[in-house]
């Protein structure tokens, strides 16, 4: 999962770099094994385990997202209510992706890819049997934990295992899982809820993670570059204030935040909008809009050549227009702008979530894995926020109140991005006179 990923993201490792702040045991240089590449022995192994890593933990993360309405019906709740069984998942991730990560370091990546997959599926294959919406809930938060040791462990082993030149192959590999994951597992559930009810689709999706989970353990290849360390948890406290104590890094994680929210409300709540009147959508078909993310696979994939061309908030303005604009044109009861207006909503996110979070691993010159995980959290939490804020203004004041939500969110990223622009602008003007 990518530094995110409810979809596809644009992520920069650089593996010279200090990944965390641990002990490590000094080893000789022979220790060292011959990294993985295209054509050699192991890595196309190690290409499909994390693909279906990436497919079975975001097909569980969010395969309630699509059934919220059928949940709510099922167990007489508000939207605002059953949309805790999304925020739930993603709010626990955001929690324990930093502790995770760190005890990875320990433990070793391989073993926490391995761990936090098993629990997510035996967990996934009991909340179908959920006796009521707060078992949901706490089953889905338990899911969301267990996952959190997957996204920086999965980075971490690709950094270690992969050769350079063959790193970000690798990466985008384990990120199309995550894309394909969120998208198809929603699709499934919509399709299956349709024929036999929202228990026996997230029964599917459990299903589904178990032939991932077991088609991982066996073909990763046993780390081979792994040297545990001892945890140092001082300095994981200290690297862990550097990065909040930088302004810059605060408004990459502030800014992925509010991009989330403003995702998460739509998504959490568009089923809700689309199964009322005037559009009366069946639950498969409902499902089946989440193809949309196909939009934001490619979006993503774009973001560096807007950087490259407007700059980096030029990049960040143009995604933050392209959301706002997709939001307004979503408020029409045509389902056809609605459904233009999706994905200028994907496609603006998923462009500004790979501009701020690349913009991380550029930013921060020690303890990257932090920094990373860290915008981990922030994203998931906006995740977190915005399906709960979406579903409660949605109950208050139906679909306008939702796009206001996210406008507002939206003006943020634009607030801090114009901050942004004024510092940077005033320390060129400060750099002038010592350069004369």
């Amino acid at each position: 999962m990518p530094p995110a990923s409810t979809g596809a993201s644009t992520i920069v490792v650089d593996a010279s770099a200090p990944q965390s702040p641990v002990t490590t045991t000094a080893a000789p240089a022979a220790a060292t094994h011959e990294r993985l590449e295209p054509g050699r022995p192991g890595y196309r192994r190690m290409s499909f385990a994390l693909f279906a890593a990436g497919v079975a933990a975001f097909a569980l993360l969010y395969s309630t997202q699509a059934l919220l309405p059928a949940v709510s019906a099922s167990f007489d709740a508000t939207a605002g209510q059953a949309s805790w069984t999304v925020s739930a998942a993603t709010g626990a991730l955001a929690l324990f992706v930093l502790p995770l990560s760190a005890l990875s370091e320990r433990f070793g990546r391989r073993q926490m890819m391995t761990a936090s997959l098993a629990i997510a599926v035996l967990v996934g294959l009991l909340v179908p049997l959920a006796p009521s919406m707060g078992a949901l809930i706490a089953l889905r938060a338990v899911q969301g934990a267990a996952l959190a040791g997957l996204p920086a462990s999965a980075m971490a082993y690709l950094a270690e295992e992969v050769r350079p030149k063959a790193l970000i192959a690798a990466i985008g590999l384990f990120v199309a899982g995550n894309s394909i994951g969120g998208m198809s597992g929603r699709i499934l559930t919509g399709w299956v809820a349709q024929a036999w009810g929202w228990r026996a689709a997230l029964a599917a999706v459990g299903l589904l993670a178990l032939a991932c989970a077991v088609a991982f353990h066996f073909l990763i290849p046993k780390a081979r570059n792994f040297r545990p360390g001892s945890l140092n948890p001082k300095a994981l406290a200290k690297t862990v204030a550097t990065h909040l104590a930088d302004p810059l890094l605060v408004r990459l994680y502030a800014i992925g935040a509010l991009f989330m929210t403003v995702f998460g409300a739509v998504y959490t709540v568009i089923g809700y909008r689309l199964v009322e009147e005037p559009f009366s959508l069946p639950q498969g078909v409902i499902g089946s809009i989440f193809l949309v993310y196909l939009v934001g696979t490619v979006s993503s994939a774009a973001a560096g050549r807007l950087v490259a061309r407007l700059g980096r908030r030029g990049a960040l303005y143009l995604a933050v227009s392209t959301t706002a604009a997709g939001l307004l044109l979503s408020l029409a009861d045509q389902l056809a702008a609605v459904l233009l207006g999706l994905v200028l909503i994907t496609a603006g996110f998923f462009a500004g979530h790979a501009v701020a979070s690349s913009s991380v691993s550029r930013t921060a010159t020690t303890g990257r894995a932090q920094a990373s995980a860290l915008y981990q959290s922030a994203y998931y939490l906006g995740s977190s926020a915005g399906g709960t804020l979406g579903a409660v203004a949605f109950h208050a004041g139906g679909w306008t109140a939702t796009v206001a939500l996210g406008l507002l969110a939206v003006l943020g990223v634009v607030s801090i991005t114009l901050y942004g622009t004024r510092v940077a602008r005033a320390e060129r003007r400060a750099l002038v006179p010592a350069t004369r």
